[in-house]
């Protein structure tokens, strides 16, 4: 059941990124070209219609819109372009993960934060009194 459930997550995902791959081919229609670009981003963006941390129906979202506007979609965009784009997709799933990309990030994260906090202290110590 677990292998199942690993091999379903993952070939969301796959469609997931060759919607958004979808989306950016001018050989898909531009209606369909809208609604890929609308579900690829709301299954990529960490902001949900129902928030994860409610119970129970936090994950409904993910379990169920997300899913069912993958066949939707799918059936709007060609076949042809479809499978180019999914085949695109499991090779940009295989990559390797970069993790010296990820540091680099986080430390311009860290970075920007402590600037944020020279530039905000002294004007939130003014307001604290």
């Amino acid at each position: 059941m677990l292998a199942t459930a690993k091999g379903w997550a993952r070939r969301i995902k796959r469609d997931v990124i060759a919607l958004y791959l979808a989306a950016r081919d001018p050989r898909t229609p531009w209606y369909a070209r809208v609604a890929a670009a609308a579900v690829a981003a709301y299954a990529l963006s960490p902001i949900d219609l129902i928030p994860d941390f409610v119970p129970v129906l936090g994950y409904l979202d993910d379990l169920l819109i997300v899913p069912l506007g993958i066949l939707l979609v799918i059936r709007l965009i060609p076949a042809a372009v479809l499978e180019e784009q999914r085949a695109t997709a499991a090779r940009l799933a295989d990559r390797p993960v970069s993790h010296a990309a990820a540091a680099l990030m986080v430390g311009i994260w860290l970075i920007a934060a402590v600037a944020l906090y020279w530039w905000l202290e002294p004007h939130v110590a003014g307001w604290l009194g």
